[in-house]
Parts: structure tokens; sequence; C-alpha cells
């Protein structure tokens, strides 16, 4: 069982906002933004910083705080998954998750437009929605992991509108690949807190599909990414490639039970490795799908 232990203030907020996962979320808008304006400006660099940090620390700071009495239970928590905060602390830390994003959310809302301000105001209200008391999207579920995947699509999309870019076939497609992908990647990392969920009465997609089923239901939702990303212009059908690392992780533990769901920590390890290195293979598409002119954006 995982235990809360004295940290300073700093590591706690650190570990909650779940660093590994920074890039997630920042390298979505500063590539849509970037690609589309072709311009390293305050904007990107402000609106990456959002993301990267402010973003993640209103996200899971929530979470952490009103799943204090879950995390308690849940072995893989007090690390680099999340930090099982003391509950003195829940009162800053709240604090610190809902007052830091305030200067840049005013500088996003004072050089966008009313269709940039539409995008952001319904990702910050997918962030909050997943953990907050009275919404709790997370523990609905299917809506939990379209909640999840929203956060990491959303700030693509707002880079993309916040730099105009023309909507295409094309990229509507790569991001509802991207969306897939989210999907299929929360329903995944739920499947290994299913005992601990059960336990405190916190309904998911895999508590209500059993971890058997939801395993195989995010390999199919990272098998439908890769099948959209066929669809999109040249480079980007060789996206459809980056799937299959995902899928290969997952699939030993397509049968895996309820019981032992908790050994799909080592598939969810591997996945946030594979983040990496699929990003970077992502990144070097991105590259040449630029050289080429563009023209998905």
């Amino acid at each position: 069982m995982s235990m809360t232990t004295a940290r300073s203030l700093p590591l706690d907020l650190l570990l909650t906002s779940r660093p590994l996962s920074w890039i997630n979320t920042a390298f979505g808008f500063a590539a849509a933004y970037i690609l589309t304006t072709g311009r390293v400006d305050a904007t990107l660099a402000i609106g990456t910083l959002f993301f990267l940090v402010p973003y993640n620390l209103t996200m899971y700071g929530i979470n952490d705080v009103f799943d204090h009495a879950s995390d308690l239970a849940n072995p893989r928590k007090g690390g680099a998954e999340g930090a099982v905060l003391s509950p003195t602390l829940h009162r800053v830390v709240m604090a610190w998750s809902l007052l830091l994003p305030v200067p840049f959310i005013v500088f996003l809302v004072a050089i966008g437009d009313p269709v940039s301000w539409l995008v952001l105001a319904i990702s910050l209200f997918a962030v909050i929605a997943y953990s907050a008391p009275g919404l709790r999207f997370k523990e609905i579920p299917f809506l939990d992991s379209a909640t999840s995947s929203l956060h990491f699509v959303s700030p693509a999309v707002y880079g993309l509108v916040l730099a105009r870019a023309t909507p295409t076939p094309a990229l509507v497609v790569l991001l509802l690949a991207f969306f897939a992908w989210g999907v299929a990647s929360h329903a995944f990392g739920a499947v290994q807190d299913v005992v601990p969920d059960r336990a405190a009465g916190i309904a998911s997609i895999a508590t209500v599909l059993g971890a058997t089923r939801t395993v195989r239901f995010a390999s199919a939702m990272w098998a439908l990414a890769g099948a959209l990303m066929l669809f999109t212009s040249w480079p980007g059908p060789l996206g459809a490639v980056l799937v299959l690392p995902y899928i290969g992780a997952v699939w030993p533990f397509r049968s895996v039970s309820d019981e032992g769901s908790e050994a799909t920590n080592r598939g969810w390890r591997r996945f946030l490795l594979l983040n990496y290195v699929c990003g970077f293979l992502a990144t070097m598409l991105l590259i040449w799908w630029a050289a080429q002119g563009g023209a998905a954006f």
C-alpha cells in the first residue's frame, strides 16, 4: 500500500502534475501552432508553457485531492504515476491547481477570438469535470475515456484554432485518429486500477467491461487510430505504423483476469516509454510533412 510521506511542497506539486505526461499535452499545441503559422513567438512560448505545466497541475491536482481515499489503496500511487497527498496539503494543492493557470489563461483570452475562447473553455471544463465532485466524468464508463482523450486532443485543436488553420478532411481525420489513440490509452491505463477502483466504489470503463475486454477494446481503438491515419495526407499514412508498438505492448495482457489486472502496470510502463519513442518518430513525420508544404493544415 502506498503511504503518504513527508515531502516538500514543490516536490508534491511536481509529482501531482505527472511530469511524464507533460509532453502529451504541450506537444499537440506546439506542433499545431508552429506548423500552421511557421512562427516562433510569444504565443507559442506561453501557450506551450501553459499546456506543459499549469494545465497538467490543474488536471491532476484536482484528481489527486478528490481521489485521495482510493489512491491510498492503489499500490502504483505515490511516485511518478501520481502523488498520494497528505490531507493537510489538499487546500494548498487546490489553490495552486486553480490559480497557477490564471495568468496564462488571461493572456490566451486576450490574444484569441470567440472561437478560440470556446475551444479553450471546453478544454478546461473537461479538465475539471473529470475529477471534480458533482461532475466526476471519470466515474461514468466510456465518458471517462472520451474525456481523458479530450484532455490531450483539445490542446492541439486549440493550437489550430488559435493559429487560424483551415479545416480540411485530412486534418479532421488526423484529429479523430489522435482521439482514438487517447481513448485507447485511457482505457488500458484503467485496467491496472480495476481492483482498487472497485474496492473504493469507483466505476470506470475497466470496472464495467472487465480487464480482458478493456484490453481488447484498447487494442481495437489503437487499430482504429492507425486505420484513420491511412486517410491523411502524405506522409501521414506512415503514422499508421506507430500504433503497432502500442498494440504489441498490451497484447500479452489480452486475456488478463480482473484479479490479475495489476500486472498490466508493466504494459503501462512500456506505454509511457513508447510515448517518447513514438512521439519522436511522429515529430520526424511532422517535419517531413512541413518540408512537403504542409497541405493538410
